[in-house]
């Protein structure tokens, strides 16, 4: 409260009655026109040169802000401030409440004056007074007057506050309205002030003409000691009158039109003040809700967390944002959530006088967060599905790829069964209408348990086979195609499942089920579709490597179908063989081997691989290993060999074959690689009776040549280019190999992969073969385990063969001289030869057959003729002559006299043939030697059958 100068305190009270006995005096002694001087006095400021200013902001102040919106504004919040002040100036409890006061109204002799509290009203409105001597010159200043006219009070005093800050155009009334007020008037006005320049500012500065202001001011007269008239005067800044309105104003538009709840807590944490939109929603009027607290808003766990941050906010000032917080409002079960933000409210001076609550309802945004999240964490899952299932060909990593994906992050157990018959190959499993077919278990997934389904039906342990009954959920669920839900069973594990069809192209391939336990979320409509989703990927990918396998195992039987059946035999050659095709993420490839024999104890070996993987090389692998024994048996030369087998190569992609591809490949187009088949191959022919075997190549890789008591080497065979690129003849190259030598025949996935390039694979392969004198089956073994042979990036194909020459004793050779009498020498040699090697019962059709062939090379060829008998599983007869032309064979009729010496042959022989050689040619036929078993056919029933 302002202090009152001591001179101005000892007047006579200026109440409300006193002031009118005094006015009414004075118009009692002055007639006329004094009278009505006096009665204006009190209005006089309307009617002076300031009654522009004054009056309109005297309607402004006093009638009409009474009317506008600030109004009430302004006197709820005086209230509430009367209240505040009441409460903070009441005498504390030392004060002696029980006295009163006396008939004249004065305080017992004990009591004292209570200062203002900090933050009183008078903070605000910075009011001020000073007092006017009887001279009508300024004798007190108090220190408000300093603040508000910036005068200290020893230049005050003693100035004339007409002259000193009045304007200049109106000092003139201002000294008329001096002269009543010394006279013994009271007066309130407004008045337009300008105080005095500073006494140091020099002329022309910024201070030389002093602040501009308005003042609202209540002048009170007074008198002195001495009888004199004097006067207090009671000033208040109309400007900060303004600022206080308007932040008023301000304030109650913001609290009471905020579409937030809002509060406004004390420091004994109640609510002081509540707005409208906090009242609608909690129930009751705004004054409803003064004086509770957060418990009777909120649980009481949420509550004691609430008061921590209230108190903690009021003891530290510091504001909390975005603080969730949960309850329910009267009326409705639902849980809603909030977002508060709180700060420490203060009065003028810095006391802390509350907290403000600002409350949002995020119920809805919380709901929206929800789904955005579990939308996430969907697409997230479906994301590392896609990224996670299928990376395999198989069926069973397949579906141990989806229960990865799905425990623990979608449920808490998982099986998959697929139906046991496309396990097995079958294009359309059994029991597909009914849902009762056989399923095997392939998978299972438990992030709890290590038992499938505790409480449940009997576990199916992973491998097994089993299937549902037909009025179960499953069955339902792989009948129609669509999921199902499974109750849970009381006392269970298991709160609840559900059973998924893995669907995929139509095609329902299995079952999936999905199981939470009790304490997890249950299943609901998203779920069940992101189930759906996650199901029918691993669908597709099962039913790819499904399809996959089958298309696998079909090249696999093919190829295998198409390579040599058994152990292969050759004459004077032991065989040993392997065949290792490549795992299921490589496919099948197109490597191979033949071993074949040829006449004359020959034998022809083969090593090749087609370029490409799957059924497709396959099958051209089939086509040139049929195309290679087709041109072994015409007994051709290797290389000419390797050359039909280009152009066959050549062929293969072309509808039209051979003639047709070469003519296409005159034409310019764009080639299509799709359909150009290129292979490697090395061909070798070896005679069993020089034991010199002849190599060609055709881009392959060499052959390894392992001689008694010597390190391997690759032999130096051109390599010439692949089957089907054409333009380049092949090379032949004779090798005469030694008794028991080791030959080596393989293809590249032996020695080559993506961890050892092809020099160290070779460098390994030649290393691996240190001991060619052990049995070949284990060499072959041997080889196999040393090399890096389980990369599974290509087929493996390896041919080895040891050297067992024909012993002299089992050949006899002879060359007869070209006269008709070297046919009976014939017949002699033979008979003696099979007679030493015990082949008796051979002798009659040998001598038989022999004769002809003898006869025709006489009759028919040309130069010496040579006669040789070759003894090893079959007896061979071979007659050579120089001539060039080629016996054929044809049909006698029955009134031709010659004719049937080669049907002769045909008859009695197990085969015949012709060949050619660098100087003629040669024609043999074979015998089976006598077993005992195999009958040998009557020569003379077979002259008979020709007839």
């Amino acid at each position: 409260m302002s202090e009152i100068p001591a001179k101005a305190t000892e007047s006579e009270d200026p109440s409300d009655s006193a002031r009118a006995d005094e006015a009414g005096d004075v118009a009692r002694a002055v007639p006329g026109d004094t009278a009505d001087a006096a009665t204006e006095t009190t209005t006089d400021h309307a009617s002076d040169d300031t009654a522009e200013t004054t009056t309109d902001y005297a309607s402004d102040a006093t009638t009409d802000h009474a009317s506008d919106g600030a109004a009430e504004a302004t006197a709820d919040h005086a209230a509430d401030d009367d209240r505040d002040y009441a409460e903070a100036a009441a005498p504390g409890p030392d004060v002696d409440r029980t006295g009163e006061t006396g008939e004249a109204g004065e305080l017992p002799g004990d009591a004292m004056w209570q200062s203002s509290p900090p933050g009183s009203i008078y903070d605000y409105i910075k009011a001020a007074s000073f007092s006017i001597g009887a001279d009508g010159l300024v004798d007190q200043w108090s220190l408000r007057a300093e603040q508000i006219f910036g005068i200290p009070a020893e230049r005050a005093v003693g100035l004339d506050p007409i002259e000193a800050f009045v304007p200049a155009d109106r000092r003139e009334s201002g000294q008329r309205k001096m002269a009543e007020i010394l006279d013994g008037r009271e007066w309130t006005g407004l008045v337009p002030f300008r105080t005095p320049a500073a006494e140091d500012a020099g002329e022309g500065s910024e201070d030389s003409g002093g602040r501009e202001g308005l003042a609202e001011v209540y002048v009170m007269p007074t008198t002195t000691e001495h009888g004199e008239r004097a006067a207090v005067c009671i000033v208040v800044d109309v400007r900060t009158l303004r600022t206080i309105e308007t932040d008023l104003a301000a304030s109650q538009a913001i609290f009471g039109q905020s579409p937030f709840g809002f509060l406004l807590i004390d420091t004994d944490l109640q609510v002081r003040r509540a707005n409208q939109r906090f009242a609608s929603i909690f129930g009751g009027t705004v004054d409803d809700h003064r004086g509770k607290g957060v418990h009777d808003y909120l649980p009481h766990a949420e509550a004691e967390r609430v008061t921590a941050v209230l108190r903690r906010v009021l003891e530290t000032g510091d504001s909390i944002t975005d603080m969730h917080v949960t309850g329910q409002v009267p009326g409705s079960d639902e849980r809603r959530h909030w977002s508060i933000n709180l700060y420490r409210v203060h009065s003028g001076s810095g006391r802390p006088i509350g907290i403000a609550w600002l409350g949002t309802d995020i119920t809805s945004r919380r709901a929206a967060a929800r789904e955005a999240a579990a939308a996430r964490r969907n697409l997230a899952l479906l994301n590392e599905a896609g990224a996670r299932i299928g990376n395999s060909l198989d069926l069973e990593t397949t579906a141990r790829e989806l229960l990865d994906v799905v425990v623990p992050g979608f449920c808490d157990l998982a099986t998959v069964d697929l139906y046991q018959g496309l396990l097995a190959g079958d294009e359309t499993p059994p029991g597909l209408a009914d849902g009762s077919a056989e399923l095997r278990r392939v998978a299972f997934a438990s992030a709890v348990s290590d038992a499938p389904f505790a409480g449940g039906p009997a576990p199916v342990a992973v491998g097994a086979v089993h299937h549902f009954p037909f009025n179960s959920p499953c069955a339902d669920a792989l009948r129609t195609a669509r999921p199902q839900h499974i109750p849970a069973d009381d006392g269970g594990l298991i709160q609840s499942t559900l059973a998924v069809p893995m669907v995929a192209h139509d095609t329902v391939v299995g079952l999936a089920q999905f199981s939470r336990t009790k304490g997890s979320e249950p299943f609901g409509e998203r779920d069940r579709a992101l189930a759906v989703e996650l199901a029918a990927r691993a669908a597709v990918c099962i039913d790819n490597a499904r399809l996959y396998r089958r298309e696998h195992e079909r090249a696999l039987i093919l190829q295998r179908s198409l390579l040599p059946p058994g152990d292969p035999e050759a004459s004077g050659l032991d065989i040993a063989c392997r065949y290792l095709p490549g795992n299921a993420a490589t496919e099948v490839g197109g490597d191979w081997f033949d071993v074949i024999e040829l006449p004359g104890h020959r034998t022809a070996l083969v090593v090749g691989d087609v370029m490409g993987r799957g059924l497709r090389a396959a099958v051209a692998m089939g086509e040139l290993r049929t195309a290679v024994r087709t041109l072994a048996l015409l007994d051709l030369e290797p290389a000419e060999v390797l050359s039909a087998l280009d152009e066959i190569a050549r062929g293969l992609g072309t509808p039209g074959g051979v003639q047709q591809a070469t003519r296409t490949a005159r034409q310019p187009r764009d080639a299509d690689l799709s359909e150009v088949y290129l292979a490697t191959c090395v061909y070798a022919v070896y005679d069993s009776v020089t034991r010199r075997c002849t190599f060609a190549n055709a881009g392959h890789l060499p052959p390894v040549l392992v001689e008694p008591g010597e390190t391997a080497l690759m032999l130096d065979v051109p390599p010439g280019m692949p089957l089907g690129v054409g333009g380049e003849p092949f090379e032949e190259v004779e090798v005469e190999l030694p008794e028991g030598a080791l030959l080596a025949l393989y293809t590249d996935g032996l020695v080559e992969s993506r961890d050892h390039p092809l020099d160290e694979g070779l460098q390994a392969f030649v290393g691996a073969l240190t001991d060619p004198s052990r049995p070949l089956e284990d060499v072959c073994d041997h080889v196999l385990n040393t090399l890096d042979t389980h990369h599974g990036e290509d087929d493996i194909a390896l041919l080895m063969a040891r050297v067992q020459g024909l012993p002299a004793e089992s050949v006899g050779d002879w060359t007869l001289p070209r006269e008709p009498r070297s046919v009976g020498r014939a017949r002699e040699y033979t008979r003696a030869q099979l007679v030493a090697w015990d082949l008796e019962p051979l002798v009659d059709t040998t001598e038989l057959l022999v004769s002809e062939l003898v006869t025709n090379a006489l009759r028919y060829g040309e130069g010496e003729i040579r006669l040789r008998l070759l003894l090893d599983r079959t007896l061979v007869c071979e007659v050579w002559d120089a001539g060039l032309v080629q016996p054929r064979r044809r049909r006698a009729r029955d009134t031709d006299e010659g004719g049937r010496g080669l049907q002769l042959v045909g008859l009695l022989s197990a085969g015949w043939g012709s060949r050619r050689t660098p100087r003629g040619k040669t024609v043999w036929f074979e015998l089976p030697l006598p077993d005992g078993e195999t009958g040998l056919t009557d020569p003379a029933e077979a002259l008979l059958s020709l007839f």
